[in-house]
């Protein structure tokens, strides 16, 4: 298993706080797939507005820790180096559960199809071992 820690996880993808949304690599092959984690904390800047009754992790937010996981992936690559993989679309997204503060948000990306810059991956989250979403995201890999 191949893991990476948050400093190395810069080196690949080009987000930094607040909006580097992972915490860790647990497992990636380069291209195919990453197996990443966020430690959800009540300190993170949007469960001061969503909501501040009862906080829920935007799914959006869920979503972009997903490609990010992805991103760590494809830009794994020695030729995607020093490059950025932007979204293109999301399709078959489904959410199944909220993401609350103290949660560990268990995240994957498997790329399933590559055609020059553009790929599809087929992503899931999961808390506990209950997946809390799904989707196929779009990327594209730009310079």
């Amino acid at each position: 298993m191949k893991q990476l820690n948050i400093m190395q996880i810069q080196e690949l993808i080009p987000h930094r706080h607040p909006f580097l949304m992972i915490d860790g690599i647990e497992d990636y092959e380069p291209g195919e797939y990453a197996v990443g984690y966020k430690c959800v904390t009540y300190r993170e800047d949007f469960f001061a507005g969503h909501f501040p009754e009862e906080p829920v992790m935007p799914g959006v937010l869920i979503l972009e820790a997903l490609a990010q996981t992805g991103a760590v992936a494809i830009l794994s690559l020695p030729e995607n180096k020093g490059k950025i993989a932007y979204f293109g679309a999301v399709d078959k997204c489904r959410f199944k559960g909220k993401v609350i503060p103290g949660d560990r948000l268990c995240l994957e990306t498997r790329i399933i199809r590559k055609k020059g810059p553009m790929g599809i991956g087929e992503a899931t989250a999961s808390v506990g071992g209950k997946i809390v979403a799904r989707a196929e995201l779009t990327f594209m890999i730009g310079a």
